[in-house]
């Protein structure tokens, strides 16, 4: 058993050459879990674990436990940014499956939304992907317009972006949204309160559901460890029990976060921090020159004609005239999340690796 537990610590690790890519980005190491088949110092990693859990509330950022007892390790990524010339953050990486893997763990281990994964790989068995196969993972995102720089949720792509308007960095993080008849709505807002271990206020139209009208704090609470309240109606930002929505239309119209993430960005984010929630399913943007759209589906069904507005968009970009009109048209019809060149050649656009999903 105790052999069992040690293989599996250091399977959900996160070493050095997994960690997430630092080009372009600063970041800030959190905490790692380790793990050793040495008896002795697996007695040690337990101590320490038993240290850790006694001090959850003042260490609100260590390592995810799943209900399986996997652990993830998150990181602040500050990534460059310039409105203007430099709008595309992040970059790929390669990822080996590895036993037992689904592509839930996968997308978790690389701070990606079950979504942005599916929607690379819509052939593949989610929870059984080939073992030792080899698979390119699109952790880089357009920005989304925005206009205070505060915080931007894009409904669309279930993705949540911090801005740090000073330092001109973001940090960006993958959501779970509210399903369908109960959509996560748009608008400006602030943030007007912050909770650490909340007590779930339940809505009269959910009360018959559970059996209640108030959830406490604990493992059952769909708001997870900490919730940031919007100044817009009952919905908010926070945490989850069940980290497998991310990435998916899961909620009552609130925004959930993994339990890593939620740790990591809410001790940031000051009350009054202004909130801006749109919908935009496609996304254009410049880094080096070249030109890259980022496509997603439209997940609420909001357009009558997705290539119209696509075409609407880059009409009224200022990069319309270095834009080779097929590639974007048909990187805005597969509609696989993928931030894509679509330069003209005559701009001498330079191939990336991610082009090769344009040939599957």
């Amino acid at each position: 058993m105790k052999k069992e537990m040690a293989r599996r610590f250091a399977r959900n690790r996160t070493p050095e050459k997994d960690r997430p890519s630092e080009t372009g980005a600063k970041v800030v190491k959190i905490e790692t879990v380790p793990a050793s088949r040495n008896r002795l110092r697996f007695l040690l990693l337990l101590l320490a674990a038993a240290v850790a859990a006694a001090c959850l509330a003042a260490q609100p950022t260590r390592p995810a436990a799943a209900a399986d007892g996997h652990y993830y390790t998150s990181y602040i990524q500050r990534y460059p940014y310039d409105l203007e010339d430099n709008t595309v953050v992040g970059s790929a990486r390669w990822h080996q499956v590895q036993p037992g893997e689904t592509l839930l763990d996968i997308a978790r281990r690389y701070g990606m939304g079950y979504n942005e994964v599916t929607l690379v790989y819509p052939r593949l068995d989610p929870w059984m992907p080939p073992k030792e196969k080899r698979l390119l993972i699109p952790a880089l995102w357009v920005l989304p317009p925005t206009r205070h720089e505060q915080i931007v949720i894009n409904v669309a792509e279930l993705r949540l972006f911090y801005f740090d308007k000073k330092e001109r960095t973001v940090q960006t993080y993958p959501l779970g949204i509210g399903d369908e008849g109960w959509e996560t709505p748009l608008g400006t807002c602030t943030i007007s309160e912050k909770r650490a271990n909340p007590t779930w206020y339940i809505p009269k139209s959910l009360q018959e559901k559970y059996g209640r009208s108030t959830m406490p704090p604990g493992p059952e609470n769909p708001l997870g460890e900490f919730f940031m309240k919007l100044s817009i109606g009952p919905y908010g930002i926070h945490g989850t029990h069940m980290p497998w929505g991310v990435g998916r239309l899961v909620s009552h119209g609130c925004i959930r976060l993994y339990p890593e993430h939620i740790r990591l960005l809410f001790p940031q984010v000051p009350l009054g921090t202004r909130l801006e929630i749109i919908y935009e399913p496609v996304k254009i943007g410049r880094s080096n020159g070249q030109i890259y759209v980022e496509a997603h589906p439209d997940v609420y069904k909001r357009f009558a004609d997705y290539e119209a507005h696509a075409r609407s968009l880059l009409e009224a970009s200022p990069w319309r005239d270095q834009v080779d009109m097929d590639r974007y048209l048909l990187a805005v019809r597969l509609q696989n999340g993928v931030p894509t060149n679509v330069t003209r050649l005559d701009q001498k656009a330079e191939g990336t690796p991610l082009n090769i999903f344009l040939q599957q």
